[in-house]
């Protein structure tokens, strides 16, 4: 422990240059990696040749897939059940299977060096149809008798979602830097797992864990591209290992675009029946998910929530639901910030939102009449699991008021009247935060405090959070308390930042570790004290809330002007404010992304048409309105904290409250259909088809 109390903050050390990254890793005469790669979809290597690259100035080594041997799999988490589990090729040996997919590697002194080998090396490819997709991964689940709820039915409303793909797109990209030392390696890299990244090393490579340790000591950003591990990474930590040299790699960023893991992509569809008053009486719901052609840890998440969260808060007494996951030459498809819960929320608000049209009632009004009541939580999903607790009607309540609900309506009328295209949008969400377990270290020596947490950040004020729980539960100046995570060597080991489970879980262990360190001075014991524990919740936290959106659609482009945005969340206990504020703004900018500009496309021989940010829009500042925030706090009965995520909230109620706010908005020239992302051309086109078709 230093001596001095004074930590400095992570992301005053990121604005001051004094951070360290993975890139910024001191490593002396450390080897420069590149990648050659396919420019096919589909294919077979019919011979290579590295002559041309080991002649190139300054390059050590060439590598190609035979060089590897035989290499272990990536584990993929099961959460639903998996048919065939795909290869997981560091360099491919032979077959292709995307463009970008890695087929040779070069290592030189410098990377223009190594980027100069890699362009040299000469591949020859028997370029080959792609096959077609194939379903992987499946699973289904239902409640009561849907068959009978549709029977019976007054109205029944029907909804089709197709999210864009999207690239996740962080600050940092992707980046490894491996300092190799008598047979250990000291790795520093960008993830949010480092022990699993360390794990996972292990098991690929073959290799004794104890000789590696994993650095994630400042992450600029990760959104679930940076939970697994890569085959690049893979194959740097290899190169490492053979040559017995320090090796580092740092994406560009069209590497991302071609090879990180791209996120939803879902096409969601759903059918809801409703009695004559506009209860809910049944739901049937349909996912179908994409994935590439190798599988990220969690790559079958997103197909999982997209179908297990339905029918999210409402009560419906018959469900049936049904998920596929979809294997295809592309890029791999992950988590991507809200993992299939973007997806599940906008699939139920879209059929509430054509409930409410069917039935003649508000949008507010049908949702008041079949959201659970507080007094019904805990209620079980059907896909297992349960909604903890909340108010959810309150959430709405307060929405409708403090965003004016009656006087937007009147000025909406007020403006159509006028021949102005506008539109309201309202949706109700849910957000499960992660589950199982985290760890954490507590020592107390004298006045100082030091907290190492198994948990890690990604550039999400996850240090100032921890030191705030340890600060209270400690009782002493938060000055007195310095926290560490993300590091193999000194940190407890854990899962990692992801699915919202920071605070809650992570959280929960500083908490229970810094009680049981004062329980033990309080009873009079002296000298330098540590407790080290392993905490594991009782079920998932959900957060909740609502968001209520106004805009205006231009008739003659099909431009869309936000006007008005507002939320409300349920997050649970608050621990720092400030940070809930960040995380609700942020992820409302990338929802807003998703629904407004943003979209990877292939065309039909798998060739990216999005590889830049020249042809991929993502919001800037001026793009990005203004947000009315509004909080309630629901305590969570899953975790000693009572926190609940708030991490993806912004991405799950922010596209659909758009979307469903821009169909309003066209409603009245009868169109019933738009995809996201609402470009202008895709929306002029909308507008125009219904003039086209009008008799």
């Amino acid at each position: 422990m230093s001596d001095s109390p004074f930590q400095l903050d992570p992301a005053l050390a990121a604005l001051t240059g004094q951070g360290c990254y993975a890139d910024d890793a001191d490593l002396p005469g450390a080897l420069h990696l590149a990648f050659a790669r396919s420019q096919v979809s589909s294919g077979m290597i019919v011979s290579a040749d590295r002559a041309a690259a080991l002649a190139m100035p300054g390059v050590v080594a060439a590598h190609l897939g035979a060089d590897l041997g035989e290499l272990g799999r990536l584990p993929v988490n099961p959460v639903i059940a998996l048919h065939e589990t795909p290869g997981f090729p560091v360099l491919t040996a032979e077959l292709i299977e995307a463009v970008g997919q890695p087929i040779g590697a070069v290592l030189a002194a410098t990377r223009a060096q190594a980027d100069d080998g890699a362009e040299a090396l000469c591949v020859d490819v028997d370029q080959t149809p792609e096959p077609a997709p194939r379903r992987i991964a499946s699973q289904g689940w239902h409640r009561g008798d849907p068959g009978a709820g549709f029977a019976r039915a007054a109205h029944i409303v029907e909804a089709t979602l197709r999210h864009p793909r999207l690239a996740p797109s962080p600050m940092e990209p992707r980046s490894i830097a491996v300092r190799f030392d008598a047979g250990d390696l000291t790795i520093w890299h960008s993830t949010q797992t480092p022990h699993r990244s360390r794990a996972m090393l292990a098991r690929i490579l073959g290799v004794d864990p104890d000789r590696l340790r994993v650095i994630a000591q400042q992450v600029g950003g990760a959104f679930g591209l940076k939970a697994s591990i890569y085959p690049e990474e893979v194959f740097a930590v290899w190169a490492a290992l053979h040559h017995g040299r320090s090796v580092r790699w740092t994406a560009t960023r069209s590497e991302e675009f071609l090879s990180a893991s791209h996120g939803r992509g879902l096409t969601s569809r759903g059918r809801l029946a409703l009695d004559a008053q506009g209860g809910f009486l049944a739901l049937e719901a349909e996912v179908t998910a994409p994935l590439g052609h190798w599988l990220p840890n969690s790559a079958l998440v997103p197909a999982w929530n997209g179908a297990r969260l339905l029918p999210t808060g409402y009560a419906v007494p018959s469900v049936r639901l049904q998920t596929e996951a979809v294997a295809e030459n592309r890029a791999a498809t992950g988590i991507y910030r809200g993992a299939g819960r973007p997806e599940a929320n906008a699939l139920m608000e879209r059929l509430v939102d054509m409930a409410a049209q069917a039935t003649g009632l508000d949008p507010f009004e049908i949702r008041r009449r079949n959201l659970l009541g507080a007094e019904q939580l805990p209620h079980p999903l059907p896909a297992g699991g349960a909604l903890d607790s909340g108010d959810y009607a309150t959430a709405l309540e307060r929405l409708e008021t403090t965003g004016g609900y009656a006087e937007l309506r009147r000025d909406q009328a007020r403006r159509r009247a006028g021949g102005e295209l506008i539109g309201i949008g309202l949706a109700f969400y849910v957000e499960p935060s992660g589950e199982g377990w985290e760890s954490a270290r507590v020592t107390c020596d004298g006045r100082r405090a030091h907290v190492a947490s198994g948990s890690s950040s990604q550039g999400h004020s996850r240090e100032a959070a921890l030191n705030r729980i340890a600060a209270t539960a400690l009782d002493r100046d938060p000055a007195l308390i310095t926290v560490t995570c993300g590091d193999t060597a000194t940190s407890p080991e854990g899962i990692g930042a992801l699915a919202s489970r920071s605070t809650a879980i992570g959280g929960s262990a500083v908490h229970s570790a810094c009680l049981r360190l004062k329980a033990r001075r309080d009873a009079g014991e002296t000298g330098k004290i540590t407790e080290e524990l392993r905490y594991e919740n009782n079920a998932q936290a959900w957060g909740y809330g609502a968001w209520l959106v106004m805009l205006s659609v231009d008739a003659d482009t099909g431009a869309i002007t936000i006007e008005q945005a507002r939320c409300i969340d349920d997050t649970g206990v608050v621990i720092l404010p400030e940070a809930v504020t960040g995380q609700i703004l942020g992820g409302f900018a990338q929802g807003l992304g998703e629904a407004l500009m943003e979209r990877l496309v292939y065309d039909g021989d798998g060739q990216l048409l999005t590889g830049s940010f020249m042809d991929y829009a993502m919001p800037r500042a001026a793009d990005v309105p203004a947000l009315h925030m509004d909080t309630m706090t629901t305590v969570s009965p899953t975790n000693l904290l009572g926190a609940k995520g708030v991490g993806e909230a912004g991405t799950i109620g922010a596209p659909i409250a758009i979307l469903n706010a821009a169909c309003d908005a066209l409603a009245p020239l009868g169109v019933t259909q738009l995809d996201m992302p609402l470009t202008p051309g895709r929306v002029w086109a909308a507008m125009n088809a219904t003039k086209d078709n009008t008799p």
